[in-house]
């Protein structure tokens, strides 16, 4: 979380003595690897747990600062969104039952967070995307109200120089500019921590990268986002755009990108980290200088390095180097950031023993992983996982082309079970652990998987708002179950919560998948193209995406009417209503209805500042009312 006293007013001398500051904590960290004083010889492993905030009806719920005056409990902190939650474990030794205990604190913390959202009629989802998030979720008004928070997104933005852009391409694509980084808000990971020795901190940190690619192929579980069928794991591209400050002369010459995975092995120590970011990234954020980090070391004390941890925070790697001091005593970790939230408490943990598996494994049989494999590769593996999941082409040991399952399922796990039996874990909870992770990897049935096949079941002419409602409800009543992904049956149409809620506003149920056409299009083509797809409406915008007309049925029957001359261009503009009334996404239903009663129209196109996002029709309001009787209808027979 970082520290909550920062400024970005950094005028040169600001600049100038937070460089110094942070000059200073590197000098102090290499004066303690010198003299041997960060903690060594043992293990130990940590997790946060992100997790959203869902109302009854499946949307954001903007509870978190309400729930946290509730809640009263150290281990919980905000995220970045209202509607985002954080809670983080204590540290466990490697060994025994730490796996069990890390399962335990989960489902503590978890069930006491379900507890407090009841008291606001609210529930906890884990999952890497919410699939009912949309665009006006985004803004600044859903932000927590923390100087932090504030502080960030203004250093960004101005770095920036403009809008976040984000575009990825899957089964759908997704274009979209944010004039903020509350983008970053529509992912929630489970992140683990790994403790390491400074020794041996280059060693298992290039193979935390090694091994990330299969976990993450493992694990995916964010494929949907704002109605888009996108990445396996969108999260990974979503969290480098939303927070990618590089200009476009920065991009023209392959500037890196704050969130990233790296370009090369580490090779002697945890400082070659630190000291590139610092290199590579501006400081964009400074906090009150409280200590001399050199003069600590010289008086025997573990220094907290604050500039230091604080541009940390500021740079965002999928494997982060983390420095920390625990009861005066100095230590690393690698914080792995790759791993989704959900799909279950013991889906997670199954993530987390893979994980830590393979760290432990691969230390033991592999003295250099860099003998074995070319960075290129490790960094396309893993790309390939955020894109493809289970699916994904890897390149392993030897240039051997592999898929993920196939590499995980035949090599990976026999090495995750031995490095955990080596480092003295439960026997019983590997098996349990790592079962669940084996079974869900031979089934194909990850998060991902599940998600993508139900949303494609409930294809049967509702709306993408409906689908990704629908999907919503029935992942967290799956969830409650706590069976783990590879038992969960599909999503079925009649699984959606109440669908009052569902059709509050044009933006929930508007159809987005529109044929329009321009001006000077010929009106022979607005009209077939009324025929072949079977619509009544067609709407006119011009190049930019701006609304400028609609064609309707009737219009056509006027012209016929007057009788057309066969020999005579006729275009759209000649026919077509200008200014038509519209309405936008957030415009209530009841509204729109009674607009379209009094004004006598029967389509309504949706616009979002000036472009064209969706349509509405009497019918689609008529097939909403019927899905509402029909759940009257329901509630009456039951009662």
């Amino acid at each position: 979380m970082g520290e909550h006293d920062v400024t970005t007013d950094l005028d040169d001398e600001l600049q100038q003595r937070t460089m110094r500051a942070l000059l200073t904590d590197v000098r102090a960290l290499e004066q303690m690897l010198e003299e041997d004083r960060i903690e060594s010889g043992i293990r130990r492993i940590g997790a946060e747990q992100e997790m959203f905030l869902v109302t009854k009806a499946a949307r954001p719920a903007p509870i978190a600062v309400d729930m946290l005056d509730r809640l009263k409990d150290p281990a919980f902190t905000t995220e970045l969104g209202r509607f985002n939650l954080e809670a983080n474990l204590d540290p466990h030794a490697f060994g025994g039952d730490c796996l069990r205990k890390i399962e335990a604190d989960l489902e503590r913390l978890i069930e006491k967070a379900r507890s407090v959202a009841s008291e606001f009629a609210s529930n906890v989802l884990l999952t890497g995307i919410l699939p009912t998030i949309r665009k006006t979720d985004l803004t600044l008004a859903s932000m927590v109200p923390n100087p932090r928070y504030y502080a960030l997104n203004r250093a960004l933005t101005l770095l920036r120089g403009g809008d976040f852009h984000l575009r990825l391409k899957g089964l759908d694509e997704i274009d979209v500019h944010h004039d903020n980084v509350m983008l970053e808000a529509c992912n929630t990971s489970f992140q683990v921590h790994f403790q390491v020795g400074a020794a041996e901190f280059a060693r298992l940190y290039n193979l935390a990268q090694a091994v990330t690619g299969p976990v993450l192929a493992a694990a995916v579980n964010s494929p949907i986002l704002l109605g888009r069928r996108l990445w396996k794991e969108t999260r990974i591209g979503v969290f480098q755009h939303s927070v990618d400050t590089r200009a476009k002369h920065e991009m023209q010459r392959g500037a890196r990108p704050r969130v990233h995975f790296g370009d090369d092995w580490v090779k002697e120590s945890v400082v070659e980290i630190f000291k590139e970011d610092i290199a590579r990234f501006r400081i964009v954020l400074a906090a009150p200088e409280d200590e001399d980090s050199l003069a600590a070391v010289d008086a025997g004390r573990a220094p907290s390095l604050p500039a230091l941890r604080l541009h940390n925070g500021t740079v965002y790697r999928w494997n982060r180097a983390c420095y920390g001091v625990q009861n005066g005593i100095a230590h690393l970790r690698i914080e792995n950031r790759v791993l989704p939230a959900g799909p279950t408490v013991i889906d997670e943990v199954a993530n987390a023993a893979f994980f830590f598996g393979l760290m432990a494994g691969f230390a033991e049989r592999t003295r250099d992983i860099r003998d074995h494999l070319r960075f290129t590769h490790v960094k396309d593996n893993f790309l390939a996982a955020a894109r493809h999941g289970l699916k994904a082409q890897f390149t392993w040991f030897g240039g051997e082309e592999v898929t993920a399952r196939d590499l995980i399922l035949k090599s990976l796990l026999p090495i995750a079970r031995e490095g955990l039996q080596h480092a003295g874990l439960d026997m019983g909870d590997v098996d349990r652990y790592l079962g669940v992770l084996e079974a869900r990897v031979a089934s194909g049935q990850t998060g991902a998987a599940w998600s993508m096949a139900s949303f494609e079941a409930l294809d049967d002419g509702t709306s993408v708002e409906e689908r990704c409602r629908t999907l919503t409800s029935g992942m967290l009543s799956r969830q409650l179950t706590g069976k783990p992904i590879h038992e969960w049956s599909l999503v079925e149409s009649d699984e959606a919560t109440d669908w009052r809620e569902g059709f509050r506003s044009v933006g929930q149920f508007m159809k987005t998948e529109l044929f329009t056409v321009r001006p000077n299009d010929l009106v022979d083509f607005a009209a077939a193209m009324m025929d072949w797809e079977h619509i009544r409406h067609v709407p006119v915008e011009d190049g930019e995406g701006n609304l400028v007309g609609l064609v309707s049925h009737r219009s056509l029957l006027r012209l016929i009417g007057r009788g057309m001359d066969k020999d005579k261009t006729i275009v759209v503009a000649e026919i077509m209503k200008r200014d038509p009334l519209t309405v936008t996404p957030e415009t209530p239903s009841l509204e729109a209805i009674r607009l379209m009663r009094d004004r006598g129209v029967g389509c309504l196109p949706v616009v979002d500042e000036g472009k064209l996002v969706g349509l509405v029709t009497a019918s689609d309001f008529l097939d909403a009312a019927v899905k509402v009787f029909e759940q009257q209808l329901r509630e009456i027979r039951d009662a």
